[in-house]
């Protein structure tokens, strides 16, 4: 008799307690992290209500039409997918792939684009799987894309004649610069990154963007981190940029804002401590998450020709 009563008190626990919220959170990973028809996270603005996040879309698209006549698609296959990108070829020896973060296509990379080109590089912007053009459903948050950073910077070497490749990464983008360039089959000629507004794990950015929500966190943060684990297949609990940048070897720029309330300028100092490669880091006082050039260009490009001049 007690055992009956105990499972049946469990039974309502689970039933009417623990499976409404993981559907719940289920909701959520479905609309960050999966791509469920072509439109989503397709080639527009992302944000376009946005007026800073219009302008600084709009200022990339015209970099795109000034330069346009150096111009070519590209595309490689990776892990079976057919991914998707541009190459600008300003007749460098070196390029750069400019990563972008979740919900963004190819054309919101232009407009990070101007540093390099001023000092000779050439500019690969990618569709990350799930994005754009690029196939591919469910985002891994760099841990699974930075194989495909791998293949496109094997084009731009064997195929496309450059001697050496850059990463800039912002926000997710950076996590899979940092996947790829601790990875044990980096090729050498990935020579450095840059990397704006890395976090330590996507968990830890990811409770803080529910705070800022007004979101409760408990249970949905961490069963939002199961299904991760489950459908996108990584560990994005514990393992993320803090536990692989201690592996670096190769110089980093870390660009990072004061006002960043996703990527917490102390997780910044930690990883940044952690880091035993040639590092440098420099901050901005303005510019939330991912806006540090809408608010402190000059300054911002400054900091990466500098990085670019040194480690030539």
């Amino acid at each position: 008799m007690i055992h009956t009563i105990i499972f049946i008190v469990i039974g309502v626990i689970v039933v009417f307690g623990i499976l409404p919220t993981l559907a719940m959170s289920f909701a959520i990973y479905y609309v960050l992290l999966v791509r469920n028809k072509p439109e989503k996270w397709g080639r527009e603005c992302s944000i376009p209500d946005d007026e800073e996040y219009r302008n600084m879309f709009d200022e990339g698209m015209e970099w795109d039409a000034r330069y346009s006549e150096k111009k070519r698609e590209v595309d490689i296959v990776s892990d079976g997918y057919h991914l998707y990108g541009e190459y600008f070829d300003f007749g460098g020896t070196r390029a750069v792939i400019i990563i972008a973060g979740r919900m963004e296509s190819l054309l919101y990379s232009y407009y990070f684009a101007e540093p390099y080109r001023q000092e000779g590089l050439n500019v690969l912007v990618i569709d990350n799987r799930a994005h754009g053009k690029s196939e591919g459903k469910r985002n891994s948050l760099g841990q699974k894309e930075y194989r495909d950073i791998l293949a496109w910077s094997r084009l731009l070497h064997d195929e496309l004649g450059n001697e050496s490749v850059v990463l800039h990464g912002i926000c997710i983008g950076s996590a899979a610069a940092l996947f790829a360039l601790t990875s044990e089959d980096c090729p050498d000629y990935i020579h450095s990154m840059v990397a704006e507004g890395m976090y330590t794990t996507f968990y830890e950015t990811f409770k803080n963007h529910m705070i800022q929500d007004k979101h409760p966190l408990f249970p949905f943060a961490l069963e939002v981190m199961l299904h991760i684990r489950i459908f996108s297949g990584v560990n994005v609990l514990t393992d993320g940029p803090i536990r692989r940048i201690g592996k670096l070897d190769r110089p980093i720029l870390f660009l990072h804002s004061k006002e960043d309330t996703f990527s917490l300028p102390e997780k910044a100092e930690e990883l940044y401590e952690k880091c035993s490669s040639n590092k440098k880091i420099v901050w901005y006082n303005k510019g939330a998450h991912s806006r540090i050039r809408a608010n402190n260009k000059q300054a911002y490009d400054d900091a990466i020709v500098a990085f670019l001049r040194k480690n030539a």
